[in-house]
């Protein structure tokens, strides 16, 4: 049963559409009129007004936390002890603070509970992580940032396509974040996304892309603005921040553009796939009462319910004699409070008291799930664990 944990989403269709805008004359290589069309299919796609396609999902990270720095100044951001690590090294990196909460064990998302106690009058923002295909948000705490003015960024790199009353995640915050490595449910090869409905917003992630030039800007009043203010410098040379060069290509935004096609269909088969994973585990042994509502699975997630070492042992060993690879800890390497980047800084914060991301980090894992899986392989795979 060769399981990878990924399987190449890369179709017939995508390198044809990659070859045919090769073959057309003369084109232009370097980010242009392909990265402009798929920022605008994606920002349609979404509901949103404004997309600044990326290099990667860590450089829309880092981009959104640099934005965030620039309109909001320092302070504290709530991050997720669940995680991929970029989303904190972005706040890290842009000389914020990070403040931890534990997960909500229905979604690996943050408990929104613990994040509404932990807003203070130093919060700048909540980043949220939507986990492996599953929506964190709650009306409640919706409605306690809203109360709170406290901003909302949504990192969706494992779960765009999920939905939360009607609309798809990543429409709900002031900024939002997407990933297109391989294998996620669309793939550039390396990419990202930023998305937002802040037309000022926009205009400084454009810039904050590319050196933060402000010949990047659209906005015509941004680029005078910038040139009334400073006379003596050349106006298509003033870099207004600090900033980064993580442009993407045409290359990669056309791999987007016709993925972007499929996206939809793709998703169906994730979430089906999941719930004929959850329905054919034993409940009693594994977790299987997610909040599956609006999903669109990344990944398996294989929880156990209690603590149990020998099971744990049994599992993995199960798994590998088989040849389906996973992850233990599931997102990012399980509790991020307990790799060596937060312990050499956070030295005093106990990563054991935060006893939910704490059970995953030793009992969870997350199997490879991707359309195209047959749905008996999937049964077969519920039968083993079961019978461990």
């Amino acid at each position: 049963m060769p399981w990878p944990l990924m399987q190449n989403n890369l179709a017939r269709a995508d390198l044809d559409a990659v070859i045919a805008f090769l073959r057309d004359g003369d084109p232009i290589l370097t980010q242009s009129a392909q990265v402009r069309a798929f920022e605008e299919e994606w920002s349609a796609w979404l509901g949103c007004r404004h997309s600044v396609f990326v290099n990667s999902g860590a450089s829309a990270n880092l981009l959104t936390m640099a934005a965030l720095r620039e309109a909001r100044g320092p302070g504290e951001v709530i991050v997720p002890t669940l995680t991929w690590v970029s989303d904190i090294a972005s706040v890290l990196q842009c000389g914020l603070t990070p403040v931890f909460v534990d997960i909500d064990p229905a979604t690996l998302g943050m408990d929104p509970q613990q994040v509404l106690a932990a807003l203070g009058p130093r919060t700048r923002a909540v980043f949220l992580t939507h986990v492996l295909g599953y929506n964190a948000l709650t009306p409640a705490l919706l409605e306690g940032l809203r109360s709170a003015g406290v901003t909302l960024v949504e990192d969706v790199c494992e779960s765009y396509g999920a939905t939360f009353e009607g609309r798809r995640l990543g429409s709900f915050g002031l900024m939002s974040d997407f990933s297109f490595y391989y294998a996620h449910h669309l793939t550039t090869i390396e990419g990202g996304m930023v998305s937002t409905d802040d037309p000022d917003l926009y205009q400084t992630l454009r810039m904050l892309r590319s050196h933060g030039m402000v010949r990047e800007a659209t906005s015509a009043a941004v680029r005078e603005g910038y040139a009334a203010r400073h006379p003596d410098l050349n106006p298509d040379f003033i870099f207004a921040f600090p900033a980064y060069n993580v442009r993407s290509t045409e290359i990669n935004a056309v791999l987007g553009r016709s993925q972007l096609r499929r996206l939809d269909a793709n998703n169906g088969q994730r979430r089906a796939s999941l719930e004929l994973f959850l329905q054919g585990l034993d409940g009693d042994r594994y977790r299987t009462d997610f909040r599956t509502e609006g999903n669109c699975n990344y990944a398996f997630t294989l929880i156990l319910r209690e603590p149990d070492t020998a099971l744990r042992d049994r599992v993995e060993s199960a798994l590998r004699g088989r040849g389906i690879e996973f992850r233990r800890g599931t997102a990012g390497g399980g509790n991020q409070l307990r790799q060596p980047y937060l312990r050499q800084r956070f030295p005093d914060l106990d990563p054991a008291a935060f006893p939910q991301v704490d059970h995953v980090h030793f009992f969870g894992w997350y199997i490879g799930n991707y359309p195209g899986l047959e749905p008996e392989r999937i049964h077969d795979l519920c039968r083993l664990l079961n019978r461990l």
